[in-house]
């Protein structure tokens, strides 16, 4: 494993299950973002994820999950993603050593067509989840978007005593509604399953405060840890494939070159 950054954002280059029991401590992060590889056959830089049965899948993904709530502080949060074939186990096997407290809908259109002999996917979920149901960080007024009922429509609430419109904004529902990273975006990266800087914003500003450790064991782009540097947050992502690292080191502004190679974001053909 090699480590870049500094002690407040660090960038760890290796496998994540070694990673997380060797190099972050056990009850020392405010906020874990999980985006695993979802068993689908995703080409990650010729790195086919794709393991040899659902059963090894589900085996491998227990062991980092049970990592993850070790390395979180007793007012931690934990956000995990999957597949929609796979959340059904994540679910049931995380409401046991953990508190559910959200099941979120990451919601997006499609431009193409998704399916033509049964209904495409349209949504990822995540799971939102706390140590201690009683004691974890939420900051609703730093999250707040539209009321359509208050802003737009300006109805009337009258059953109360004094009849009031409604609230012109309010905390996000289960159902978020984000555009995918599309190629022609100024935050597009070359990596198949990029997540959108405002999800990850969201969930940062929701669960999180300035100064806090913000982990990423499959960071991919390190959309994580942009945001997060980017909020004041401390971070550490871990990437297991070199491409994406250089990416990191970019994004995060860690290094200008990587290996004498210098560090730049790819063009892109309108470009």
């Amino acid at each position: 494993m090699e480590v870049f950054g500094t002690d407040h954002h660090k960038i760890i280059y290796g496998d994540a299950l070694q990673a997380l029991e060797t190099m972050v401590p056990d009850q020392t992060v405010d906020l874990i973002f999980a985006d695993p590889p979802y068993n689908i056959g995703k080409n990650f830089n010729g790195h086919i994820e794709k393991w040899d049965t659902e059963d090894a899948y589900l085996e491998w993904c227990y062991r980092w999950l049970e990592i993850c709530i070790r390395k979180l502080k007793p007012g931690g949060s934990f956000y995990v993603m999957t597949a929609t074939q796979f959340m059904p186990y994540f679910d049931i096997w995380l409401r046991h050593k953990i508190n559910i407290l959200s099941r979120i809908i990451w919601h997006y259109d499609s431009s193409g067509v998704q399916a033509r002999k049964y209904f495409g996917s349209m949504y990822e979920p995540i799971l939102f989840c706390v140590k201690d149901k009683h004691n974890y960080t939420f900051n609703a007024t730093d999250i707040l978007i539209e009321a359509k009922t208050g802003a737009r429509r300006k109805l009337i609430d009258y059953r109360k005593a004094v009849p009031t419109t409604y609230n012109t904004e309010k905390v996000p529902g289960n159902v978020w509604e984000f555009p995918r990273v599309r190629y022609r975006m100024d935050e597009y990266e070359h990596h198949p399953t990029q997540k959108p800087e405002a999800l990850l914003e969201r969930i940062i500003r929701a669960s999180s405060n300035a100064g806090d450790l913000v982990l990423d064991p499959f960071s991919g782009t390190f959309t994580t840890c942009a945001i997060a540097k980017a909020l004041g947050r401390k971070c550490i992502g871990i990437e297991l494939e070199e491409e994406y690292i250089k990416i990191g080191l970019r994004r995060l502004d860690l290094a200008a070159e990587y290996k004498g190679q210098k560090l730049q974001r790819e063009s892109r053909s309108f470009e």
